[in-house]
């Protein structure tokens, strides 16, 4: 029966079928799909490749990525034919595999080159990037951003810049506590007649949990712990600590480990749980860019030495704005080549065949204006990594004596800090319900596992809990809005101080109350960037009233006055966000934008404008600035632009520039021929030794040994 099935999978895959006649017309599900994508692309109103440069940032930037696209895939370590069958413990070794392969192209002096590789890894692999991540990003920036530039030389030479013996991990977690750094409860406690700290995890609750790379392979970690010196406890810092001895990897004294188990997705982490039993480490192992301790205990701190200890998470949450586009971009891509050659129900007059699904109104809904969202996060991407840029200069080198000098680098710090944080929690939300969309739009196929769908959802659910919560994220915003939003109120006419650029908007608060459409149209991007500053602004407000209200009842209390208002501090957010989203999106085509480009690039964004107006119409008519029959068009609007992107769906999605290796779908290859692969796929993976296919019935060996044991059987 086996070689039966490859024989027709051969003849398949060789297109050695006939055509069936449907309605005296010739047509094929095997044949005819790739005649129909070269058809879409045929269809192109721009230059692919020019819209490819300006998604990269320029041509340089171009070839740049594709030199490391095609060193991935052309790796022999980084082959997935396999990828969606492997076992907890296979992924396990593939990745410990590759994590070591990647020491011989990370750059330490090309930090560019090493971000670039790493976000096309987290396309191929999650689990490598993540792993390589905790230590790159989190690890080794915590030493960079938090300590002395003599510690940070001491770390890169005993190897923590590479990846040869040397693995670090992030110990933040603890079973009892998450978001809630501040409350982390495991100890650092100052011992002056050793000049050393004495590191402890006083209960269960408190044990280090979720650290991946702690199970089996990190050597050293950045663990947050309580600074308790003479008595006092100056709150929670970062320490740095070894965990197993180099090079034979053995725990060292003190030290308990253990591997947390299988997870909903990213099995090929290997994410641990630590406890710590009066581990001594030297004094000068705690990370002094901003707090010091001397030999007699006593301890120096500016007055933000808290939050500028988790520098490396805000980094984190920038780098996934990115990682948002990036898989947005993949699934998106699958969806859409699908439903170009998907037909089902109906009659397409063109052809008499049935009707390709994306040509069906609602399935162009569904979809495009994802595809549209997709392009807003590119940009604000690229608009919260030159914040994250500059914030982050300004902090390393600052002078933390000069106190107008520093209260400037703190300012820039907190807007990257709130920019990045409601970013963080709506693309990564965004591009979860992205995924799931798309699935559910590829039917019964999207359910296969080599669709991709299943195992990269799974894969990136992680991401809007990690490295701050989203709601917590969202709502953390929300307050930094209402503070900033009380500042410019009390600011003072002829007030020369800077206005952080995301929020300058609400310098224009009392104009943009009685901002209305009028006669202009909402075609034109200005106008829907207006017409979110304007909603954005009066949110902010509401919420700032609300909140100035609840302080004045409760007699001051100011985290009561914030909880109180917490939906409201929600709406802000996720309102301020939206704008963000196409504000950026409209000035970056403004700035960076061909001639070539710029009209599709231009009704993605009016796509992106109207859909999330439609979604929050009403506030559009509380505030005023629609009637109720201009409200009437918005979705008929929506409607005839998804109409007008759908021409250009398969080029748009061919400008994200991935090969057929990244898609890694049976349902998404770049030629069309979705049923040949898909089904070779599948006969494949019976074929080549994942399933017993030398049997007669091709069945598994354990169904041979259960039916064996069990079934069939004369008692």
């Amino acid at each position: 029966m086996a070689n039966r099935i490859i024989s027709l999978s051969n003849a398949l895959v060789s297109n050695q079928t006939s055509d069936v006649v449907i309605d005296g017309k010739a047509y094929n599900t095997e044949t005819e799909p790739k005649q129909v994508l070269l058809r879409e692309r045929a269809n192109a109103s721009f230059d692919i490749r020019e819209l490819t440069h300006y998604l990269n940032g320029g041509p340089e930037n171009t070839a740049v990525t594709e030199r490391v696209m095609t060193s991935i895939e052309r790796d022999p370590l980084f082959q997935n034919d396999d990828f969606y069958d492997l076992s907890k413990d296979q992924l396990r070794a593939q990745t410990f595999s590759r994590v070591a392969a990647l020491s011989r192209y990370v750059d330490p002096e090309n930090q560019a080159l090493t971000n670039q590789r790493f976000s096309y890894l987290g396309i191929a692999d999650t689990s490598v990037v993540t792993r390589a991540g905790v230590h790159f990003g989190l690890f080794l920036r915590s030493i960079r951003t938090n300590g002395t530039d003599e510690q940070y030389k001491h770390w890169v030479g005993q190897g923590a810049t590479t990846l040869k013996r040397f693995y670090g991990c992030f110990g933040m977690t603890e079973m009892g506590h998450g978001s809630n750094v501040q409350g982390l409860e495991t100890t650092a406690t100052f011992d002056p007649e050793t000049d050393e700290f004495v590191i402890n995890t006083p209960h269960l609750g408190a044990t280090k949990w979720w650290i991946g790379g702690a199970a089996h392979s990190a050597t050293h970690s950045v663990v947050f712990a309580r600074l308790i010196s003479n008595g006092k406890d100056y709150g929670t810092k970062p320490f740095v600590v070894q965990l197993r001895s180099i090079p034979d990897f053995s725990l060292q004294p003190g030290v308990a480990i253990g591997d947390i188990g299988k997870k909903m997705g990213r099995d090929g982490v290997d994410n641990g749980w630590i406890q710590f039993t009066h581990v001594r480490i030297p004094r000068s192992h705690l990370l002094q860019r901003y707090v010091k301790v001397d030999p007699k205990g006593n301890v120096t701190q500016p007055p933000a030495a808290q939050q500028l200890g988790y520098a490396a998470l805000v980094d984190g949450r920038v780098t996934m704005v990115n990682d948002s586009f990036q898989s947005s971009k993949r699934f998106l891509t699958i969806a859409l080549r699908y439903a170009a050659i998907r037909r089902q129900f109906g009659k397409d007059p063109k052809d008499n065949g049935e009707t390709r699904i994306l040509d069906y109104p609602h399935h162009q809904r569904r979809l495009l204006p994802r595809l549209a969202l997709t392009y807003a996060m590119n940009a604000a991407a690229f608009s919260v990594s030159e914040l994250q840029t500059e914030a982050g200069n300004a902090l390393r080198n600052v002078d933390v004596t000069d106190k107008v000098a520093f209260k400037a680098a703190i300012e820039e710090s907190k807007e990257l800090f709130s920019d990045s944080a409601g970013l963080k929690a709506f693309t990564t939300w965004a591009t979860s319900a992205t995924i799931d969309e798309c699935r559910q739009a590829c039917g019964g196929h999207g359910y296969s596992g080599y669709s991709g769908f299943g195992q990269g959802y799974n894969d990136w659910a992680v991401m809007c809990t990690w490295e701050g919560d989203n709601n917590v994220l969202t709502l953390s915003t929300g307050r930094s809005l209402i503070q900033s939003n009380l500042a410019i109120r009390r600011r003072k006419a002829n007030s020369t101080a800077k206005v952080p650029t995301a929020i300058a908007y609400l310098l224009r608060s009392e104009q943009l109350k009685g901002v209305k459409l009028g006669s202009r149209s909402l075609n034109d991007p200005k106008v829907l960037v207006e017409a979110w500053e304007s909603i954005a602004a009066s949110t902010i407000n509401r919420a700032t009233d609300a909140y100035e209200r609840e302080l004045a009842k409760n007699g001051g209390n100011v985290e009561l006055a914030f909880e109180t208002v917490s939906q409201r501090r929600f709406e802000a957010a996720t309102v301020h966000t939206k704008l963000y989203l196409v504000a950026s999106f409209v000035n970056r085509i403004e700035a960076t934008a061909t001639p070539g480009v710029k009209s599709v690039l231009t009704d993605l964004a009016v796509l992106l404008g109207l859909w999330l107006l439609e979604a929050d119409l009403a506030k559009f008519l509380q505030s005023g600035f629609l009637t109720s029959e201009q409200s009437e068009t918005v979705s008929d609007l929506v409607d005839s632009y998804t109409a007008k992107i759908r021409t250009q769906a398969i080029p748009l999605t061919d400008a994200f520039n991935l090969s057929d290796y990244f898609i890694n779908s049976g349902l998404g290859n770049y030629d069309g021929d979705v049923y040949n692969h898909y089904f070779s796929r599948v006969v494949r993976r019976s074929a080549d030794g994942t399933t017993s296919s030398n049997k007669k019935d091709a069945r598994p060996e354990y169904f041979e040994r259960i039916t064996s044991k069990f079934l069939f059987r004369e008692d």
